[in-house]
C-alpha cells in the first residue's frame, strides 16, 4: 500500500472505526484491522470524508477589499465598484489574488472547485488568463474547472458574446449567466443555452437575485432544460426569491446575508435572504452550499471554509434535526459533487482518494461544532496537516 488510514470513522457506518487502504491513488480496500505494510496515519477514530466541493466562487475578483469601497453594501454598489477596479485588472495580479484565494480553500479541506470568471469588453480575457494556469498549477491537490459569464449584461453590453465564446474555445467547461443585469433576461438564457449546447458544457447561472418574487427567471431555465434534455446539467446560484426539470440549487449564506434585507426603512424585522435548502431537498431539488466571494464588496469577509458555509446556514436556516444537519454536510460533499458531475467521487473502493479527515467522530457534529479539517489528500497524496489543538495545562 501507499497509503494506510489506520482508525477511520465512515459517513454512512455504525460506531465502529475501520482501516483504509490506498494505492496508486486509488482506495483499493476498506477493511478493519487491516494487514498490509506502506505510511500509516493513525486517525483515532475521526471522521473521514470525500473532499469538500466548491461549486460557486469567484476567483478573479477575490481580495481586492484595499482597492474597493462597500459603504452601503448592497448589489448595485458591489457591481459598481467591481466595475471600477477591474479595469486596472491584469493577468499577473488577477493570478496572484486567486492563488491565494485558492490555497485558502485547499486549506480548508476543498478538493474540487468551479469558479466563476468575468468576461467582457472592460476586462476582456486577463481574469481567464490569469486563472486557467492554475488548473495545472494546483493539479496536486484540488480540480478546478472555470465558469466564463456576464457579470454585466450579453446582449446589452456588445462584444462579451464574443469573449464568452472564445473562453469557451479556450477549454473552459461551463458557462454562466447574471440575467438580472441585462436589458433582455430571458434573451440572454437563451443565448447561454445556445452556447452550451454548441460547446457541450454545463450551465450555471445567477439567478432571481431579490427580495420580492418579482420577474422570475427560474421558470423560463426549467423550461429549456427541459426543451433541450438538459437536466443534469444546469445550476442556477442565489435565488433568494423563491425545481424541478433537473435543476440544482446553489445557495450562498454568507454573500446572501451580506447583501439582502438592505431595501428596508426601517431599522427591525429585516428579511433575511437565504433560501432553506434542506427543505427543498425533501421535493427532490439537489441543493449545496457554497462560499460565493471572498474579501470584495458583494462579501467582505471569508477564510474559504465550507465547514463554516454549513454550519452558518444550519444557524441561518434554524437547523435543529439530525437529519437536517446532516443535510448541511451534504450540501458541501456528495450534493455538489452531482451537481458537477463528479463520477469518481466517494470513500468506497475504487474511487479517487480524495479525502479530508474531520476532527469529529460523525458528519452532524462536524457541522454543529464547525470541526477543523486535521488532513487532506489528493489522489492520495496528503496536502496539508493541521495539528490539533492542545491545551497547555499547568504541571
Amino acid at each position: 500500500m501507499d497509503l494506510i488510514l489506520k482508525s477511520a470513522r465512515l459517513l454512512d457506518a455504525d460506531r465502529l472505526s475501520t482501516d483504509i487502504g490506498i494505492k496508486n491513488g486509488k482506495i483499493v480496500t476498506i477493511e478493519p484491522d487491516l494487514a498490509a505494510q506502506g505510511e500509516t496515519i493513525d486517525l483515532g477514530g475521526r471522521l473521514v470524508s470525500p473532499g469538500f466541493v466548491e461549486t460557486h466562487i469567484h476567483l478573479d475578483k477575490s481580495c481586492i477589499l484595499d482597492r474597493c469601497t462597500s459603504d452601503r453594501g448592497d448589489l448595485e454598489e458591489a457591481i459598481g465598484e467591481v466595475a471600477k477596479a477591474k479595469k486596472a485588472f491584469t493577468p499577473e495580479d488577477v493570478h496572484a489574488r486567486a492563488t491565494r484565494t485558492l490555497e485558502k480553500a485547499i486549506l480548508q479541506g476543498t478538493t474540487h472547485m468551479r469558479t466563476h470568471l468575468e468576461v467582457d469588453p472592460v476586462v476582456g480575457l486577463r481574469s481567464l488568463e490569469g486563472v486557467q494556469p492554475l488548473i495545472k498549477g494546483y493539479a496536486w491537490a484540488i480540480d478546478l474547472e472555470i465558469c466564463v459569464f456576464p457579470q454585466e449584461g450579453l446582449l446589452n453590453n456588445p462584444g462579451t458574446d464574443e469573449l464568452m465564446v472564445e473562453g469557451l474555445k479556450q477549454g473552459c467547461r461551463v458557462v454562466g449567466a447574471a440575467p438580472y443585469t441585462d436589458s433582455n433576461p430571458p434573451g440572454q438564457i437563451d443565448r447561454v443555452f445556445e452556447m452550451a449546447r454548441e460547446f457541450d458544457v454545463d450551465i450555471d447561472m445567477h439567478l432571481d437575485f431579490g427580495p420580492t418574487t418579482d420577474g422570475m427567471d427560474v421558470d423560463h431555465v426549467c423550461r429549456r432544460t427541459d426543451q433541450y434534455k438538459y437536466g443534469g446539467r444546469v445550476a442556477i446560484g442565489h435565488v433568494t426569491k423563491l425545481c424541478g426539470a433537473g435543476v440544482a440549487l446553489t445557495v450562498l449564506p454568507s454573500t446572501d446575508l451580506f447583501l439582502m434585507g438592505r431595501h428596508h426603512k426601517h431599522d427591525h424585522n429585516s428579511t433575511r435572504g437565504v433560501v432553506p435548502a434542506h427543505k427543498l431537498i425533501n421535493h427532490g431539488v439537489n441543493c449545496s452550499l457554497s462560499s460565493n466571494n471572498v474579501l470584495n464588496p458583494f462579501t467582505p469577509f471569508g477564510d474559504c471554509s465550507l465547514m463554516r458555509m454549513a454550519n452558518l446556514y444550519a444557524n441561518i436556516a434554524q437547523v435543529g434535526k439530525r437529519t437536517d444537519m446532516r443535510a448541511c454536510f451534504d450540501m458541501i460533499t456528495r450534493r455538489p459533487a452531482q451537481l458537477m458531475r463528479l463520477k469518481d467521487y466517494g470513500v468506497a473502493i475504487g474511487k479517487s482518494a480524495d479525502l479530508v479527515v474531520l476532527d469529529a467522530t460523525d458528519p452532524e457534529m462536524a457541522v454543529a461544532e464547525l470541526v477543523p479539517v486535521l488532513y487532506a489528500f489528493k489522489r492520495g497524496r496528503r496536502t496539508f496537516t493541521r495539528a490539533p489543538a492542545e491545551l497547555r495545562r499547568p504541571r
